[in-house]
């Protein structure tokens, strides 16, 4: 499998993709005004301890306050054993049961913390006292005693190596994981590293013991330099990078942590590397709810703040034998593509997958074995818990940084985030209501109403039958005008004293000559086109055969609810 990594460098953000075989597996992004904050250490004080919650709120001078557990908080002990994991922090988190936050921090208390999970949504950052600093071979964790080896390592011989070497060479009563690029490398490679992260946390108590409060204290490196210490490992075939001051950097620190590496390297000035590797297509459909496979099937992901659930459907794909193979090939084409799409999305926490069902529980197994094959590729923790009868599989993913929806999109301030809005018929209906309870309360004769114009067309009915009855049962004179300008659920109403100050709210005059684009055919007469001028509807005789077209007329009656008008121009 080939894999490259594509850094595309700005001056408002820094991208970089993950690419397996020319398909997109992972999008990290970094605006100027928008800094990752995980792996960020601060100086903070304890604002509020909450007992009920066995947590504390921790102002570490970021807009919201950072959420601090009980077990988090707990001076670290060692346990006889931890699963090892990359990256993993084994710090001894399992709680006493008489334990109480209450008795782990004071109000008041200033504290140094580490983020652990940026802050999503509502909710602040997660943060952490048990620090850990990662480096390009190791992980130091100053906090606990204890030597982890990362599990991709799958040679016994060469764990018990590493494990050897990093017992020497890490300090006095430090912890340390030795991560996956660290296999096959020198001791003095491993010793450099350590010496590295040493100084760091150092330097690091040095700046805790003085200055304000909050204040921070350690920032994470920026995106480019965090692709090479984490990502950039030697199943990487090619590293392309668009800006020649960001290879600079890159060159210079690969001298020091991987000069055999600095050959894969290359610069692509030119232009976008994003347009150039159609990858700005890719991410625009990973924002989209459906996602087609290859055999024609497709994928739902509706995703919430908790959990994301995602439904499996044979879509235009029939088969070619029978039932259970078709749903065999659908089920294991969308296994692989799910493990991508929570990648590519960075999905996180419960993740419940709907497959289509399966009689046969050699293919749940061939589906599950799928599922679990490609999860293998994914470096965050993620964890699958089978399949059920239904064909629901229940998977848990870490949530560290947020989805790829919530860095681009934003809640519909329309809708507010639920995705829909009401229907011409929900607005029309509410219209009518407003319309009844004005005509009641309002002493003038008449009453404008400005909607959307698919709204309009519903309330004015067909032959103006809608308005007519909105007349009588309200007493009133009404003109309605359809507003395109208008979002659909947005309604105006307006008393009006008289009706002839309501007839000179109607946008168009006998004999008025407008330039207008015709937009549609005549519903009833073909032959005739629909144009509008403020929302107001212009019936345009023979404009049928010109749709689309600018023309210019003459206005020829004038009714409350159209008017008539007779081509004088067609502007070409």
């Amino acid at each position: 499998m080939f894999k490259e990594i594509i850094v595309n460098v700005t001056e408002e953000e820094t991208r970089a993709a993950v690419l397996e075989d020319q398909t997109l597996v992972e999008l990290y992004i970094e605006r100027s005004l928008n800094q990752r904050l995980v792996g960020n250490i601060y100086k903070g004080k304890i604002e509020n301890v909450l007992p009920g919650m066995q947590a504390a709120f921790v102002n570490i001078g970021l807009e919201k306050n950072a959420f601090l557990y009980v077990e988090e908080a707990l001076p670290a002990r060692t346990p006889a054993e931890w699963a090892e994991g990359e990256l993993e922090n084994p710090r001894a988190n399992v709680v006493h049961p008489r334990a109480n936050i209450t008795d782990v921090v004071k109000e008041g208390q200033n504290l140094v913390v580490q983020i652990t999970k940026e802050p999503i949504g509502t909710k602040g950052p997660r943060v952490t006292t048990h620090i850990t600093l990662p480096g390009r071979y190791l992980v130091l964790m100053p906090t606990v005693d204890y030597v982890g080896i990362s599990r991709r390592i799958e040679s016994d011989a060469e764990r018990e190596r590493l494990r050897r070497i990093a017992d020497v060479i890490r300090p006095k009563d430090m912890g340390v994981i030795v991560r996956t690029v660290a296999e096959g490398m020198e001791e003095e490679e491993l010793r450099q590293d350590m010496f590295f992260l040493s100084k760091l946390w150092k330097k690091i108590q040095n700046r805790a013991s003085s200055g304000p409060v909050p204040n921070l204290i350690h920032k994470d490196l920026d995106l480019v330099q965090r692709i090479l210490r984490d990502l950039f490992t030697g199943d990487i075939d090619r590293l392309k990078i668009d800006s020649r001051y960001a290879y600079d950097k890159i060159m210079e620190l690969l001298e020091f942590i991987g000069p055999q590496l600095k050959y894969k390297i290359q610069l692509s000035e030119g232009g976008d590397l994003f347009s150039r590797h159609n990858l700005d297509v890719e991410i625009e459909k990973a924002l989209k709810r459906k996602v087609w496979l290859k055999c024609g099937g497709y994928l739902v992901i509706d995703q919430m703040e908790a959990l994301t659930a995602i439904d499996v459907n044979t879509g235009k794909y029939v088969g070619t034998h029978n039932l259970e193979e078709t749903v065999l090939k659908t089920n294991l084409e969308a296994a692989i593509e799910i493990a991508r799409q929570m990648r590519l999305r960075n999905l996180g926490g419960i993740i419940i997958v709907d497959f289509i069902d399966m009689v046969d529980e050699e293919h749940r197994q061939q589906v599950l074995q799928a599922l679990e094959e490609e999860v293998k590729k994914d470096k965050t923790k993620t964890n699958i818990l089978g399949i059920t009868q239904l064909g629901l599989v229940e998977i848990t993913r870490k949530k560290v940084r947020q989805g790829l929806e919530s860095v681009l999109q934003k809640a519909c301030p329309y809708c507010e985030g639920k995705g829909k809005v009401f229907s011409e018929e929900t607005v029309g209906i509410k219209v009518k209501k407003d319309l009844y309870d004005l005509a009641k309360r309002c002493a003038g004769e008449a009453i404008l109403v400005e909607v959307h114009p698919s709204v309009a067309a519903l309330l004015i009915g067909s032959g103006g039958s809608g308005l007519k009855e909105l007349e009588r049962k309200t007493g009133k004179e009404i003109l309605i005008r359809g507003c395109q300008e208008l979002h659909i659920e947005e309604v105006k109403l307006l008393p009006i004293a008289s009706k002839e100050e309501l007839e000179q709210r109607i946008p168009v005059k006998l004999g008025q000559i407008l330039d207008v684009k015709v937009e549609e055919p005549h519903v009833a007469n073909t032959n005739d086109g629909i144009a509008r001028h403020h929302g107001f509807v212009l019936n345009i005789e023979g404009g049928g055969a010109l749709i689309g077209e600018r023309v210019t007329v003459e206005v020829t009656r004038v009714h409350k609810t159209y008017a008539r008008a007779k081509l004088v121009k067609v502007q070409r």
